[in-house]
């Protein structure tokens, strides 16, 4: 019996159900989506239009729970040969496994009614010298091309019942956001988190830091904190915390003292940084700059761009960079993964140069402690403005220029772009930012917790589809994409802050076990998508869309690492094309961005057709927003509304 080894992964059609078991169990095998493939000729009679039957197999001691297996007619022999194509998911596979075959005979082909179209092949068909097929395995690449959740510790998951999320809270729901089983499809994927700040603090955001080596009580305690690392890298999941260094809170033990010892100076008198060395901490002056509150029983002022509670540090003093290469060393010691610097544009207000030099030093400080640190800057700015902060070395900065309701993302999704000016600025930001660093990683998001949610920014019969659309065109991007808590459910929030950090939806039930409070002054918000047991069983709903975008984004690394070209030949107001390449694979993407069914011919591309194959080749994957499905007909695709369809 002849055997061919293949790779597959088809979800075929319907027909009988039957049985494999296997013998001679290997063991040492590592995990993996699939684990082997096969193929056994079988002889049968008659029957020109069998179609695909998958086999099944009960999950019992012995028994081998195969994902499927189908029987085909053979391409070079059609009258006289079935094909069984064979593909499981364990980690133990017989080297030789059995298939009971006693219901094959007497198949009615789907549609046609042949009968007795295959003949009875017995009970002990041997499937011989199976392969490895670690195909998800081969797709796992460790490094900082990831899918960053962020979360709002405060409003996320309440373990205590006090009302105010904490670590606990957040480590007892990591299989939400990843289980660290590739198997699973209960969890979103994403496989790395950014904590929004976690340190002491006077305010319920804690961006006003209080002391750099500690955990807010009010989210538990520095064992909470290893025991969340721990658990999140035993699946897979890269943690990076939030880094305030452009001001600390006015109760940071420096800035108290510094306030208390010009308070102290006599009139006139200068102040002495051997006396006291967090006096050159921060930006003193006599004069009353803005920006600049004074220090109450003097004639000294301190700066505070944001507020007066937050006062800003100086990065001209060396000491205080020793201070902070000391922190960095003490939270790597801990096992954070990277950091997310805050406000990096204001450590000096409008002196970019300036900037540019602290994140110099701060890239190559982390650098030397921690080689593969991941680190992102927030410079919140037009991308031809951040882009030149990449001259750092940083690995990212946020693309503010697709996010928020006004984003290329969003106004592109509205209409008030043409879904040609998504793919023109993919391919105008990738160069510009390619200008400055060949290693860069950009950090494409949405929304996150400064920005209005992107529910809202859609109304109308297509504010449902839209929503999901957005969302996919920022997990789509390449670089290390980022999702805000809850976006996956569509929440809503929008106007002052605190409306911005609700509470995530897990349950309509405010007493739900888990559920926060929120900030105190957020308002009542409507929730318009319903909460995660809502739509976690609705297979059109958010949460389950965003869940299969991460996944294509997890199965395809070409999604995250590739080099984007914008194909204008057949791209337009309601249609933008896209092909992705990198060493591990190319890439076509179509997104369209209109309420109407729209069909694109690629035997107009501008890109041609791929080097040794025909372009396009086949639908690797679909995110539809309706109940129609793609169609590819040769060389055009009618894709349906509001979806995207992605060709390898």
């Amino acid at each position: 019996m002849a055997i061919h080894m293949i790779k597959y992964a088809t979800d075929a059609g319907l027909g009988r159900k039957y049985e494999a078991v296997a013998s001679e169990v290997w063991e040492g095998l590592k995990p993996s989506k699939e684990y082997y493939c096969g193929v056994v000729s079988v002889d049968f009679s008659g029957g020109e239009n069998l179609q695909l039957v998958p086999f099944t197999t009960e999950e019992s001691s012995g028994r081998v729970p195969l994902l499927e297996v189908e029987a085909r007619k053979s391409d070079t022999n059609p009258s006289e040969t079935l094909n069984l194509r064979i593909r499981s998911d364990i980690a133990y596979l017989g080297r030789y496994a059995v298939l009971a075959a006693a219901e094959v005979k007497n198949y009615e082909a789907q549609g046609k009614g042949d009968k007795e179209i295959i003949s009875d092949v017995g009970t002990d068909l041997n499937i011989q010298e199976m392969e490895q097929v670690n195909t998800a395995e081969e797709n796992v690449i460790d490094d900082n091309y990831r899918t960053y959740y962020e979360v709002f510790v405060y409003s996320f998951y309440d373990s205590d019942g006090d009302g105010i999320g904490d670590l606990k809270g957040l480590t007892e729901n990591l299989d939400y956001i990843n289980d660290g089983d590739p198997e699973t499809d209960t969890d979103l994927g994403c496989n790395g988190i950014w904590l929004m700040p976690i340190m002491p603090s006077t305010t319920y955001h804690k961006y006003d830091v209080t002391d750099y080596e500690a955990i807010d009580p009010a989210y538990g305690t520095m064992d909470d904190f290893t025991t969340l690392v721990d658990e999140c890298h035993k699946r897979g999941i890269n943690v990076i915390i939030d880094f305030v260094m452009n001001h600390t809170s006015s109760q940071h033990e420096w800035f108290q003292t510094a306030y208390q010892y010009l308070q102290g100076l006599p009139k006139g008198a200068e102040p002495d940084a051997s006396e006291c060395p967090y006096v050159d901490y921060y930006n003193f002056s006599k004069e009353k700059l803005g920006g600049y509150y004074p220090v109450e029983g003097t004639d000294w002022y301190y700066e505070g761009q944001f507020w007066s509670e937050m006062p800003d540090l100086n990065w001209d003093n060396e000491m205080l960079k020793t201070e902070f290469e000391q922190i960095v060393q003490f939270w790597l010691d801990l096992g954070v993964d990277g950091f997310r610097l805050d406000a990096v544009k204001e450590f000096y207000s409008g002196a970019d140069e300036k900037n540019i030099a602290v994140l110099t030093w701060f890239n190559d400080m982390v650098k030397s402690k921690k080689e593969d640190a991941y680190l992102v800057g927030e410079a919140w700015n037009d991308y031809n403005v951040y882009a030149k902060y990449y001259q750092s070395g940083m690995d990212s900065f946020f693309d503010f220029t697709f996010a928020d309701k006004d984003g290329i993302i969003a106004d592109t999704v509205k209409g008030i772009n043409g879904a040609s000016a998504y793919g023109k600025s993919l391919v105008n930001t990738q160069e510009l930012y390619g200008s400055y660093s060949d290693t860069y990683i950009d950090a494409p998001f949405y929304t996150n917790h400064d920005m209005a949610r992107s529910a809202g920014y859609y109304s109308g019969d297509y504010s449902e589809a839209q929503t999901k659309l957005g969302n996919a065109m920022n997990l789509l991007m390449s670089g290390s994409a980022f999702l805000y808590y809850g976006e996956e459910l569509g929440m809503k929030g929008s106007g002052k802050d605190e409306n911005k950090r609700a509470p995530m939806y897990w349950s309509t039930d405010a007493d739900a076990t888990g559920m926060c409070d929120g900030p105190k002054d957020m308002d009542d918000i409507k929730m318009k998508y319903g909460s995660l047991e809502e739509q976690e069983n609705d297979g059109n709903s958010i949460y389950n869309f965003v869940k299969q975008t991460i996944a294509l984004r997890n199965e395809y690394p070409v999604i995250a690492r590739g080099k984007v070209a914008f194909d204008e030949g057949i791209s337009d107001d309601t249609v933008c094309v896209i092909r992705k390449t990198c060493d591990e694979g190319q890439l076509t993407l179509v997104f369209n961005t209109s309420e109407k069914a729209q069909t694109v011919d690629f035997g107009k591309s501008a890109l041609g057709a791929t080097e040794d194959r025909k372009y396009p080749l086949q639908i690797a994957g679909e995110l539809l927003t309706g109940t129609e499905a793609a169609v590819l007909d040769e060389e055009q695709l009618t894709i349906p509304a509001y979806s995207v369809v992605i060709l390898e």
